[in-house]
């Protein structure tokens, strides 16, 4: 659906981004991470065709961004970190003029409105000017124009800038809900957004891409073992070198700030907990809890953006 290949923005000697390439799938969420200034509003900015680029390709919905800008208009609906909108309208006349712009008009300019309208839940706020709206409201006032035309790609920068939790996870919430009807590009640098919604994940920093995977594989590739924490109830009676003992385990520490928590380190590929689980009530210790513990994607991208080092799909 998306397919990005060598593209560069270059503003005199500064690169905003340099050869960068990476595909999205049809009904795919794909998060964008960087941190700020890293060339994620720049990279969008040019597949919406608000900005050109200095050299590099790409095509979305089958359409050269170049040579055929108006028909990926027409399949991309885009949502800017600041939204677009009219403060002095209500949410209905905004949508409809929106609509009005994109070529719709009749049924199908009533269709677009209705659907965004049950998309977005504005349908107790259509009567209402802008200006009254909470931020959260207007956040999906703006997803809503994104969305009128029915476009196949949504473009979404920043969706949750600036809102509150609740805020937040209504937003994502919505987003997930898009997954499949549309295909979806989300830039952002808050990185439980992009674990709760996105199936796959681009990371850039300082203009060139340094990951593209899911959040899992990025995960596994960065992980040079497994990772087991468990509790016991009785601490004063372990022994730690009963649990060193066993096949495959390569490290032993306490978990900080919880008492009678430990971590246990694996050569990968080890699975222990079954030993470790008999050790554990063999021995009186009190199993209270175990559980995997995998690198996040918080750990991912601070690896990648500070020290880095990519690691690129093959």
């Amino acid at each position: 659906m998306i397919c990005v290949k060598n593209l560069s923005k270059r503003y005199g000697d500064f690169a905003a981004i340099h050869d960068i390439s990476f595909s999205v799938d049809k009904g795919e969420i794909l998060a964008f991470l960087g941190p700020n200034g890293a060339g994620k509003t720049t990279t969008m900015r040019i597949l919406t065709g608000f900005a050109p680029a200095t050299s590099g390709t790409a095509m979305v919905a089958g359409f050269d961004i170049f040579e055929n800008p108006m028909e990926v208009k027409r399949r991309i609906g885009y949502l800017p970190e600041h939204p677009p909108l009219y403060l002095d309208l209500t949410v209905s006349e905004y949508l409809k003029f929106v609509g009005k712009i994109k070529g719709l008009s009749g049924q199908r300019l009533t269709s677009g409105f209705n659907s965004a309208i049950e998309k977005c839940n504005l349908g107790d706020v259509t009567g209402r000017l802008i200006n009254n709206l909470s931020r959260g409201y207007r956040q999906r006032v703006g997803l809503a124009q994104s969305l009128i035309h029915d476009p196949e790609v949504l473009i979404l920068d920043e969706p949750t800038n600036g809102l509150d939790p609740k805020q937040i996870i209504e937003i994502r919430d919505l987003i997930q809900n898009l997954k499949g009807e549309h295909t979806v590009i989300l830039s952002t640098h808050i990185l439980p957004e992009a674990t709760a919604v996105c199936q796959k994940v681009v990371i850039i920093n300082k203009g060139q891409i340094v990951a593209v995977d899911s959040p899992e594989r990025l995960s596994s590739q960065l992980s040079h073992s497994e990772r087991l924490a468990f509790t016991i109830a009785k601490k004063e009676s372990f022994n730690a070198q009963k649990v060193l003992s066993l096949a495959g385990v390569t490290r032993l520490t306490e978990e900080p700030g919880k008492a009678g928590s430990f971590i246990v380190e694996t050569q990968q590929g080890c699975d222990v907990r079954e030993k470790l689980a008999c050790t554990i009530v063999e021995n009186g210790w009190g199993l209270l809890e175990m559980r995997p513990l995998t690198v996040s994607l918080e750990e991912v991208f601070l690896h990648l953006t500070t020290e880095e080092k990519g690691v690129q799909e093959v």
